[in-house]
């Protein structure tokens, strides 16, 4: 390799600079490496449907997106982080839609808890 091919090495972007949203996902598929699921692009995040209902998504700025009962929301929704998810500035995705900032996620205990409410809901054929 010469040197001028170390250096555009050297300058590639991480998958991590590059992508937060595919970090995040294969953060969600380690913590449940029994999970049957598969991935999907669209509306500009990355979704993770399990029997064809979305659980979760992850943005591209670090954030996810998760499915809960709509029962659990109100307390869900007080947790650090969490939000009323929106489609656009100001339209309220309803009860039952979180958006978790991903400055609380970095801990595998928290993701691992969003992820635990998320498919007790899907669990109820939701």
């Amino acid at each position: 390799m010469g040197e001028d091919d170390k250096q555009k090495v050297a300058s590639m972007p991480t998958a991590s600079e590059s992508d937060p949203s595919r970090d995040l996902l294969d953060r969600v598929r380690s913590l449940q490496p029994d999970q049957v699921s598969r991935e999907v692009r669209m509306f500009g995040v990355l979704a993770l449907m399990v029997d064809d209902a979305m659980t979760v998504a992850a943005h591209k700025n670090g954030s996810l997106l998760v499915r809960v009962d709509p029962a659990e929301d109100a307390d869900l929704v007080q947790k650090p982080g969490a939000a009323r998810a929106e489609m656009g500035t100001g339209r309220s995705m309803g009860e039952g839609w979180i958006r978790v900032d991903g400055s609380v996620l970095g801990s595998d205990a928290t993701l691992e808890a969003w992820l635990d409410a998320a498919m007790r809901y899907h669990r109820k054929g939701n």
